[in-house]
């Protein structure tokens, strides 16, 4: 990365994006690595603080770049490759606040997400003051197109919520169980597992974590075989584990894709928990 071209007809402002989306995609700088500070950018390139962050803003809604709230700004990979949920979920339960909405089929990911943080409260390493999470499935004692069975047989398709209603109770009652007993063990002060259901098919999942980051994917329908009252029945079903989820960040930039982005899940789980949304009972 060097000074500007003073015979380069583009504003200052494109050409600092430009030197630096060339940096990062040669991986000059590396996926991960912080970026120099918006003053050191500036005295780089000889331009104001203004210029650097509306180039930063290019290669945020670019997907090439991501900020980390008092830490800076950080080069990752474009958003089209895959994000590891689990970190993250990890890492969320070291804030004193944890907050956490999910949208999706069963439950199963997040289950077995929180595990490993759930054991570092119980031993002492980790100690927030308050988890909040809400839980909002499709309600599979309705209708849906999705899971359904490939024979389109009535019967069939109900034996086949049924089934996936079982298996959504059981880890939902296995999230609802493992965090309110950290309350019960006088080892989080405040602590609340809600869920509710609505009758919209399972098409998509998402993670609110914070209120600052948003994992986001659709389900791939597969073809495959399940027992259902005892009797083989292949069925299309969304497939949670074959889900590519995307990775979206709320910095505070009002102007940032990514940041509207998280602003307009965290309002469309809102509107429709309080809503459309009824409770699921233990």
């Amino acid at each position: 990365m060097s000074a500007l071209d003073p015979d380069d007809p583009r504003p200052p402002y494109q050409q600092v994006a430009a030197a630096l989306r060339a940096a990062i995609l040669t991986r000059t700088i590396a996926p991960g690595d912080k970026l120099p500070t918006q003053k050191e950018l500036g005295e780089r390139y000889g331009v104001a603080r203004m210029t650097v962050q509306q180039a930063l803003r290019i290669l945020k809604d670019d997907g090439l770049v991501t900020s980390r709230q008092g830490s800076g700004m950080y080069a990752r990979e474009r958003t089209e490759r895959p994000v590891g949920l689990r970190p993250h979920l990890e890492l969320a339960f070291e804030a004193e606040d944890v907050r956490i909405d999910v949208v999706g089929y069963t439950a199963e990911t997040l289950h077995g997400a929180i595990a490993e943080p759930l054991d570092k409260i119980r031993t002492g390493r980790l100690a927030p003051k308050s988890i909040h999470i809400r839980l909002l499935m499709s309600d599979m004692t309705k209708p849906l197109a999705l899971p359904a069975a490939v024979s389109g047989d009535d019967v069939d398709n109900a034996g086949t919520r049924q089934r996936m209603a079982d298996i959504g109770h059981r880890h939902i009652n296995a999230v609802r169980d493992s965090v309110l007993e950290l309350a019960d063990l006088e080892l989080v002060p405040t602590v609340t597992v809600e869920a509710r259901s609505f009758g919209s098919a399972p098409v998509f999942k998402a993670y609110v974590i914070n209120g600052t980051l948003v994992f986001f994917g659709f389900y791939p329908v597969v073809t495959h075989d399940v027992r259902v009252n005892g009797e083989k029945v292949t069925i299309y079903d969304p497939m949670g584990k074959d889900a590519v989820l995307f990775h979206y960040t709320d910095d505070g930039d009002p102007e940032s894709i990514e940041s509207t982005f998280v602003v307009q899940v965290r309002q469309w789980f809102d509107s429709v928990w309080n809503s459309v949304a009824t409770e699921v009972a233990p």
